[in-house]
């Protein structure tokens, strides 16, 4: 099955963020092999957006797919729910299986940007980032993750990383195939309905059917509520 690795960049209100930030880090290209890699920094290069450009980064979840490329966006402010920062740089380094997908060195780095107050912690369910933006509590694919809503031109985009992998985990209401909680995830899904202007706005986290279904920009870029 091919699965995309996905980020998705948002403009307007004098803020360019991106939503989940990808990965670099050689030892996972060695690991994984990903066909067409392209460096998350390269990739936005195509859009005429230099990585300092990038203001705002907000992480889905700590998976070392959606938080490794936080790194080479130096300027930019980073979001991330309270509950996974707190519980990824704490308790679940306690025992060797609660820290399954996170990365010590994105660990770190996260920490780094703490330190350096760039990192703002989302308290919650249903929270404002910034006007048009907002965070909502995901399933349990990992400890706390989260999706956001985007007020675009067409209605309410709704951007699932991985609180839905599939449009198959839509159309037939399932649930994601790493999950702390089925039935979380499952609501999830339910809540994105809702709040999504209507169901093709709902954007899974790594279905490559997305860059059919859209408008295509560039190889490898689609554009999304326009």
């Amino acid at each position: 099955m091919d699965m995309a690795m996905v980020i998705w960049v948002l403009r307007g209100d004098g803020h360019t963020i991106l939503f989940d930030s990808g990965f670099y880090r050689e030892k996972f290209l060695q690991q994984w092999k990903p066909a067409d890699f392209v460096r998350p920094s390269d990739a936005i290069a195509r859009l005429g957006i230099k990585p300092e450009e990038i203001t705002d980064v907000i992480i889905s979840h700590m998976h070392w797919d959606h938080a490794d490329g936080a790194e080479l966006f130096p300027k930019a402010a980073i979001w991330l729910q309270r509950d996974e920062y707190a519980y990824y740089t704490g308790d679940a380094w306690q025992s060797p299986r609660t820290h399954g997908g996170i990365d010590s060195e994105d660990v770190l780095a996260v920490v780094r940007a703490n330190i350096e107050g760039r990192v703002h912690l989302v308290n919650g369910d249903d929270q404002e980032i910034m006007p048009g933006v907002r965070a909502y509590i995901g399933g349990k694919h990992t400890y706390q993750s989260q999706f956001i809503t985007v007020n675009t031109k067409v209605g309410t985009v709704v951007l699932a990383s991985d609180n839905c992998y599939l449009y198959e985990n839509l159309d037939k209401h399932a649930p994601i195939a790493q999950t702390l909680d089925r039935e979380s995830n499952l609501r999830a899904q339910d809540r994105m309905r809702q709040l999504a202007t209507k169901p093709e706005l709902i954007v899974p986290g790594h279905d490559p059917g997305q860059f059919d279904r859209f408008p295509k920009v560039a190889d490898g870029i689609v554009r999304i509520g326009f």
